[in-house]
C-alpha cells in the first residue's frame, strides 16, 4: 500500500472526531436552551419551587453544625436563580406581548414595572450597575459568614466593603437616572406570562361544527344534531375556554372578552378600567428630579448604611456602644427631614417614601439599639411562645446578634 493512501485514510479518520468535539461542547448550550424553555413554559411551577426552596432556608437555622450557612447558602443560590428566571420571563413577557392582540392585554404594567424597565431598556450601564447591586445584596450575608471564620478583623472590612460597593451602585444609578430617586428593587419584577392564543384545531373544529349544522346531510335532511327549531343540541358544542382571569378569547378574531363582575362589585370593576393620569404618562416622568435639599436628602439616605457600617468597624464595643447607632440613625432622619421639606411626590414617590418608612424599623434590630432595649422584648416574646416558635425565634436572635447583614433592609 502506497504511504500517500494511508495518509489519507489518516485525515479522513480527523473529521469525526472534530465533530464529537464539536457536539461536546454544544451540549452545555443546548441543555441550557431546554432549560429556558421549561421555565418559559412553567413560570408558575417554577415561581411554586423557588417559594418552597426560601421556605426551608427559615427552619434550618440552629438544626446542625454550620446550619446558618447551610441556609445563607440555599437562600442565595435560590435568589440568584430567580434573578435568572426573572430575565428569561421578562423576555418571554415581551415577545408574548408582540404575538398576543392587543385586546388581550387587559391589565397595565405598574408604575414600578414600567419606570424599572423603561431605564432597564434605555441604559445599558443602568441594566448592568443594577444587576451587581441586586447580586450584592443576595450574597452579602453569605460572605459576612464566611468572612466572620478567618477573624472579626476580615469580618468587618468584607462588610465596609459590601456597604462601599452598594453606595457606588447606588450613586451611579441615581446618576444615570438625571437625580431621580431611587426604588425598590431596582430591576422590574417578575410578571406572569401570558398564556398564548388557542391552536387552530379549536378555531377549525368550531367552524365545521357550524357548517354541519347548516348544511343538508347526503339524504337532503337537515343535520342529525339539530333538533326541530334547528338549533344543535347543547352536548355537542364545544365548552367555551377561558383564561387565567375568567376572559374568553373568541376563536375566529382572537379578541378577548373580558369576565363580568361580581353583582356587588359593578362600581370597583368600572374603576379599574378608568386610565388614570400615571397610566398614561411616559415612564420617566413617574418620578421628578430631585433638586437641591431633595437631592441631597437622597445621597444621604444612599450613605447611610455605609456610615453606619464604618462607625461599627472603628468602635471597640460594638454591641454596647450607642456611637455608630447614633450616627446611622441621625443621617437617616437628616435625609427625611430633608426630603420632606423640598420634594414634590408622584405615587410611585409615596409608594417609595412609605417602603423607606418601615424599614426604618430595622434600626430597633441594630447595634446598641437592639443589645439594650430590643433585645430583653424579644426574649420575653420567646418565652410566651410555644417550644417550636420559640425555636425558630431564638435561632434568629443568633443570626440578629451576630451578623451585621441579618438586619439589613
Amino acid at each position: 500500500m502506497n504511504p500517500s493512501d494511508s495518509d489519507q485514510k489518516a485525515q479522513r479518520a480527523i473529521p469525526p472526531k472534530r465533530s464529537g468535539i464539536s457536539n461536546t461542547l454544544s451540549m452545555p448550550s443546548q441543555l441550557l436552551h431546554k432549560y429556558d424553555d421549561f421555565i418559559t413554559k412553567n413560570a408558575h411551577q417554577v415561581s411554586q419551587i423557588e417559594s418552597t426552596l426560601r421556605s426551608l432556608t427559615y427552619i434550618i437555622p440552629g438544626r446542625f453544625r454550620d446550619a446558618e450557612i447551610a441556609s445563607e447558602s440555599i437562600h442565595s443560590g435560590v435568589q440568584l436563580l430567580s434573578l435568572y428566571h426573572d430575565t428569561l420571563l421578562r423576555r418571554a413577557h415581551a415577545l408574548s406581548k408582540l404575538a398576543l392582540p392587543p385586546s388581550s392585554l387587559a391589565h397595565p404594567p405598574s408604575p414600578h414595572s414600567r419606570y424599572t424597565r423603561f431605564w432597564t431598556l434605555k441604559s445599558a450601564l443602568y441594566r448592568r450597575v443594577a444587576y451587581v447591586l441586586q447580586i450584592v445584596q443576595y450574597v452579602e450575608l453569605l460572605c459576612e459568614m464566611a468572612a466572620k471564620r478567618r477573624g472579626e478583623r476580615t469580618r468587618w472590612r468584607v462588610v465596609v466593603l459590601l456597604e462601599a460597593v452598594k453606595a457606588v451602585c447606588r450613586l451611579l444609578l441615581l446618576r444615570i437616572t438625571r437625580s431621580r430617586p431611587l426604588v425598590t428593587p431596582m430591576l422590574p419584577e417578575r410578571d406572569p406570562v401570558p398564556e398564548e392564543p388557542q391552536d387552530g384545531e379549536d378555531e377549525f373544529a368550531v367552524e365545521e361544527d357550524d357548517e354541519d349544522r347548516r348544511q343538508p346531510n347526503g339524504n337532503g335532511s337537515a343535520n342529525p344534531n339539530t333538533n326541530a327549531n334547528g338549533s344543535a343540541n347543547a352536548h355537542h358544542r364545544p365548552p367555551p375556554q377561558l383564561g387565567p382571569n375568567g376572559e374568553w378569547t373568541m376563536p375566529r378574531t382572537g379578541m378577548t372578552l373580558p369576565s363580568l363582575p361580581a353583582p356587588g362589585d359593578t362600581s370597583g370593576y368600572l374603576l379599574s378600567r378608568v386610565l388614570t393620569a400615571d397610566d398614561i404618562k411616559p415612564a420617566a416622568k413617574l418620578l421628578n428630579r430631585l433638586q437641591g435639599p431633595a437631592q441631597a436628602a437622597e445621597i444621604l439616605h444612599i450613605l447611610a448604611p455605609l456610615v453606619f457600617a464604618v462607625a461599627l468597624a472603628r468602635s471597640k464595643d460594638k454591641r454596647k456602644s450607642w456611637t455608630p447607632w447614633l450616627l446611622g440613625v441621625g443621617v437617616e432622619l437628616a435625609a427625611r427631614q430633608l426630603r420632606d421639606r423640598g420634594l414634590r411626590t408622584t405615587p410611585l414617590e409615596r409608594e417609595e417614601w412609605s417602603r423607606r418608612g418601615w424599614a426604618m424599623g430595622w434600626w430597633a434590630m441594630r447595634g446598641a439599639f437592639y443589645e439594650n432595649v430590643t433585645k430583653g422584648m424579644v426574649e420575653g416574646v420567646r418565652r410566651r411562645m410555644p417550644g417550636l416558635l420559640a425555636g425558630i425565634l431564638e435561632d434568629y436572635e443568633y443570626l440578629w446578634e451576630n451578623y451585621h447583614f441579618s438586619t439589613s433592609a
